[in-house]
C-alpha cells in the first residue's frame, strides 16, 4: 500500500515522470538551495530524495528574493536522452506585481550535470514541456495579468519550443481559462487514446484547492472541461485527513497503472494551521468508459494501492547527521545562498558555520535547515561558539521564514560574557524572552528543541542532562497560514513554504566568526511514520 503523504513536510507543486523502471518527483523549494528537489522510487511506495537539481548560482540565484518567492513548480521530462527541467524564479509578487523568469535546463542524467540555464518569458509562471507523438515540443504555463481591472490569473498558455535551439517559436495561444473555480495555474499535458488532456490547479492554494481536467483532439483546442468536474480537491469535506488537495500530475506505470501526485495538506485544528507545509501524495486514477480520468470519489485517500511492482525499499535516512561526509546530505536546505566554502566547511564530525546577516537579510543568511516532516519531532546539536559582542549568535531555530521562527542561541552580553537566550519572531515581531543563562565561551552547549504538535519547548546542557527552558512556544506561527499577510487587502506576503529546523549563525558586525556543530539529531514519533 501507499501511505500518505508519500513527501512528507515541505514538498509542493509536485510534476511526476517515468523514465524505464524510474520514476522521479520534483518540487518547489522557493528561496531555499538547492532548488528543485528530486525524489526517486521504483514501486511508489519507497521514495529517496537525491537533493536538489539546481545547487549553485550558475544554475539558480535566489539573492534577494522574497519569503516564498524563488523557485515555483518546476516541470520535469524526458525527451531525446536528456531530462529536461523547466523552472520559475519569482523575484516580486505582492502589491499586484510580479517580477519572474522561466528558465529550461537539461541533463543526460538526473543527478546532472545541469546545463546553463536558458530563459524563456516572463509572462506567467508554473511552466512544464509537453513532448508530442510528431516530436515537436510545447511549453506551457499559466498567463499573469497584472492590470488591477483584469483577472490576475489569465489562463493557460501554450508555446512551441524548439529543443534544438531551446527558443520558443511563434506567439502564445491560450487554450484555457479554467472552472468557475478560477485560478487556473501548475498546467500538463498529456496524450492518450486520441485526445489531449490538460490537467490543471484551480481555486488558489489554500482550502478551495483542487485539480481539473479538460480535452480536446487538437492540441490547441478548444479544450472541453470534465462534466464530472473536478478531478480531485478537498474542499467539500473539512473531515478528511489530507487537505487542500489539487494541482496534479500523472504517470503511467511500466505495467500500465496510472497515478496523480497532488498537492496536500495536514492541518492541526479543522481548517487550521498547516506547520508541515504542503506535502506530496499519491491516487490511482482509473479511466472512465468514456476516456476520462477519475480519481475515487475525487477526494485523497490517506492509504491507497500501490501499483503491481517489484518492491524496491531504499534505506531509512538517519537520524543523526555526523558530517562526516564532504558535502550536506539531501535532507539539507539553505537559505539563499548555495552551501559553499566561503561560509560552510565539512570535517568529520564537524560542520562549521561562518556568521551571516540577521534574521531578516535577503542575500547572505547563514542557515542551514532540514524540513518538520511530522506534528511530534526533536531535534538536537552541539554547538561550540565563542561570541564577542551581541552582535555575533549561533544556535538552533524552529524556522519558517524572515518574519516567523524560534531560535535558542548563545551570544555576548556588552560585559563579553557568553550567555544562553531564547529569541522569538511572529509575523515581524520580535520577543526577547527573560531566560538568560550564563554559559562559558568556547565549551560545548547542547541545543534541544521538541516539537509536541502545537507547541514547541527548548532545552540546553552544559556536560550533562538537559534542562528545559520555562517556555511554551506557538508552533503554529510557523505554518502557512500564520505567514500569510494582507495589509489594506494588499498582499504582502505569501506563506508557501513548510517548518525547518537548523543550525544558524549571525555575524552582525562582520568580525568573522564562525560556530561548530558536531552532529545534528532529528527524530520523529511512531505515528510521524
Amino acid at each position: 500500500m501507499i501511505h500518505n503523504p508519500v513527501l512528507r513536510g515541505f514538498e509542493p507543486d509536485p510534476v511526476i515522470l517515468r523514465v524505464g523502471d524510474d520514476h522521479y518527483i520534483a518540487t518547489s523549494t522557493f528561496e531555499w538551495y538547492p532548488g528543485v528537489r528530486i525524489h526517486h522510487s521504483r514501486d511508489l511506495v519507497h521514495w529517496r530524495c537525491l537533493g536538489g537539481a539546481l545547487d549553485s548560482r550558475r544554475l539558480l540565484d535566489l539573492a534577494g528574493v522574497p519569503d516564498s518567492g524563488g523557485i515555483w513548480a518546476p516541470g520535469l521530462s524526458y525527451v531525446d536522452g536528456l531530462f529536461h527541467l523547466v523552472f520559475t524564479v519569482v523575484e516580486t509578487y505582492a502589491e499586484g506585481w510580479k517580477d519572474l523568469s522561466n528558465h529550461v535546463t537539461t541533463a543526460p542524467s538526473i543527478e546532472g550535470p545541469w546545463s546553463d540555464p536558458v530563459p524563456l518569458h516572463g509572462r506567467g509562471f508554473d511552466v512544464s514541456l509537453f513532448h508530442d507523438e510528431d516530436g515537436r515540443s510545447w511549453l506551457l504555463n499559466m498567463r499573469f495579468d497584472w492590470r488591477p481591472e483584469r483577472e490576475g490569473f489569465a489562463g493557460i498558455e501554450i508555446q512551441e519550443y524548439d529543443r534544438k535551439t531551446q527558443a520558443l517559436l511563434g506567439e502564445p495561444r491560450t487554450i484555457s481559462t479554467g472552472t468557475a473555480a478560477g485560478v487556473a495555474e501548475g498546467p500538463h499535458l498529456y496524450r492518450r487514446g486520441g485526445w489531449y488532456y490538460l490537467v490543471h490547479a484551480e481555486g488558489g492554494t489554500g482550502y478551495a484547492h483542487g485539480a481539473a481536467v479538460a480535452r480536446s483532439r487538437d492540441l490547441l483546442g478548444p479544450y472541453e472541461p470534465d462534466p464530472a468536474g473536478p478531478l480531485l480537491t478537498s474542499r467539500h469535506d473539512p473531515s478528511l485527513e489530507l487537505q487542500k488537495a489539487g494541482h496534479c500530475s500523472l504517470v503511467e506505470t511500466a505495467n500500465g497503472r496510472w497515478y496523480a501526485a497532488h498537492i496536500t495538506a495536514r492541518p492541526y485544528t479543522e481548517r487550521g494551521r498547516c506547520v508541515l507545509g504542503r506535502e506530496t501524495a499519491l491516487q490511482p486514477v482509473t479511466w472512465s468508459d468514456d476516456g476520462w480520468p477519475r480519481i475515487a470519489g475525487a477526494v485523497p485517500a490517506v492509504t491507497v494501492p500501490a501499483p503491481d511492482l517489484p518492491p524496491a525499499p531504499v534505506p531509512e535516512p538517519m537520524a543523526v547527521d555526523r558530517f562526516d561526509s564532504p558535502a550536506l546530505g539531501p535532507h539539507w536546505s539553505t537559505l539563499r545562498r548555495p552551501a559553499g566554502p566561503e561560509w560552510i566547511s565539512l570535517a568529520p564530525g564537524r560542520l562549521r558555520i561562518r556568521g551571516g546577516q540577521s534574521p531578516v537579510g535577503r542575500r547572505a543568511p547563514s542557515l542551514v535547515a532540514r524540513r518538520v516532516t511530522a506534528r511530534h519531532c526533536s531535534f538536537e546539536t552541539e554547538l561550540t561558539f565563542t561570541p564577542r559582542s551581541p552582535d555575533h549568535m549561533a544556535g538552533l531555530t524552529a524556522y519558517y521564514n524572515t518574519r516567523n521562527w524560534h531560535y535558542l542561541y548563545v551570544t555576548a552580553e556588552d560585559d563579553g560574557n557568553a550567555v544562553l537566550k531564547a529569541l522569538s519572531c511572529e509575523a515581524g515581531r520580535l520577543t526577547a524572552h527573560p531566560t538568560s543563562i550564563p554559559i562559558e565561551a568556547g565549551r560545548p552547549v547542547s541545543l534541544h528543541a521538541e516539537l509536541d504538535g502545537p507547541l514547541l519547548h527548548f532545552s540546553y546542557g552544559v556536560g550533562g542532562a538537559l534542562r528545559a527552558l520555562p517556555l511554551d512556544l506557538d508552533t503554529t506561527v510557523l505554518s502557512d497560514e500564520h505567514a500569510d499577510e494582507f495589509h489594506d487587502g494588499q498582499l504582502k506576503a505569501f506563506g508557501f513554504t513548510g517548518a525547518m529546523l537548523g543550525l544558524w549563525v549571525q555575524d552582525l558586525d562582520g568580525a568573522g566568526v564562525h560556530a561548530d556543530f558536531t552532529h545534528a539529531t532529528y527524530r520523529t514519533a511512531p505515528e510521524g511514520r
